[in-house]
């Protein structure tokens, strides 16, 4: 080979090598894994709110911050190793939404990766973060006070419904943290209200429709549908199941009136996952998770269908009517 036909040779492959190094040397794009113990058709609304918040920080889906989802499809058992895959997958932060489940198990799966939480109750009793203010660890996030408005929302139902006598409180056994803390909250009110209570428990959606076929025989004045990722995802069998049996039902999100359930009380769980996705956003800048405050729901909604109240024969007093955030006509 000449010199000039190896210098020719040369540069044509320095030229071809060029694009790989330099694209070895830019960054990799960053990973955020989402980890939820239910399915897309119960969040995507409200994924779209963190997606916003996230946007607000400079990042976009698909241009500079990538995602990986992991669904347990209402199955809390599979949630570990769905968190510990994500944490094999080296992604840059794990945000653990839908409640406690999902957190516990990404907190247990890892201790370096940031990991943000959405919940319903106290971060701090349930051993997620050292305090509000000052998280501590590779954890911090949004509290929705769900659970300690359990109490509101039965008493928006009694102010709509006020013969109750009878209630039914259907909870998910499988998310032991949310039962526990919605019964703690919703029986100790129903008791001073004077109202008899039965729990009914369901896991999927078999046991959902057992629940209602019980009421056959054994029917409540209203039901009262705790929170959590399986009733949340199954929202339009719920109401469904509701109005077939005619029963008066109070939910626990807007999501629920929406689909046609008759009324719900709940903090904006869009606000939370908003601000969360704006912290998503400070993190992969090199914010600390120990050092970003646990977001406190500030916005509560109070939702009442009146095509559901009527189905019922229910007349909604003008006092809850107007203390509404939501009316669906």
């Amino acid at each position: 080979m000449n010199r000039r036909a190896f210098i020719t040779l040369l540069g044509a492959g320095a030229a071809a090598a060029w694009p790989l190094a330099a694209r070895a040397q830019q960054p990799a794009m960053p990973v955020i894994g989402m980890l939820n113990p239910a399915t897309l058709d119960g969040y995507a609304e409200i994924l779209r709110k963190f997606r916003e918040g996230l946007k607000q920080t400079g990042y976009v889906e698909g241009e500079n911050v990538a995602f990986e989802y992991r669904w347990a499809e209402n199955d809390v058992s599979r949630l570990p190793e769905l968190a510990a895959d994500l944490v094999r997958r080296r992604v840059a932060l794990i945000a653990a939404t839908g409640g406690p489940s999902s957190a516990l198990a990404a907190k247990a799966a890892t201790s370096k990766i940031p990991i943000l939480f959405t919940v319903g109750g106290d971060p701090v009793r349930l051993g997620l973060v050292a305090s509000l203010g000052r998280p501590g660890g590779n954890l911090t996030g949004a509290n929705f006070f769900i659970l300690e408005l359990g109490a509101k929302r039965l008493e928006a139902l009694r102010e709509l419904v006020p013969s109750i006598k009878r209630l039914a409180v259907l909870v998910d056994p499988s998310n032991a943290e949310i039962t526990a803390g919605n019964l703690k909250e919703v029986e100790p009110a129903a008791r001073a209200m004077g109202l008899q209570t039965r729990v009914l428990e369901a896991r999927n959606n078999s046991e959902i429709e057992a629940a209602f076929a019980s009421f056959a025989h054994d029917r409540p004045d209203a039901l009262f549908v705790s929170s959590g990722p399986l009733f949340t995802s199954r929202r339009v069998q719920l109401v469904l199941l509701a109005t077939r049996y005619g029963i008066p039902t109070a939910y626990p999100g807007p999501e629920h009136v929406q689909a046609g359930g008759l009324i719900s009380y709940s903090a904006s769980r869009a606000e939370g996952y908003y601000q969360v996705g704006i912290y998503a956003g400070r993190i992969l800048k090199g914010a600390s998770p120990a050092e970003l405050p646990v977001v406190q729901s500030t916005k509560f909604e109070l939702s009442i269908n009146l095509q559901a109240a009527r189905i019922l024969g229910l007349t909604v007093p003008p006092t809850l009517l107007a203390r509404a955030d939501e009316v669906i006509e």
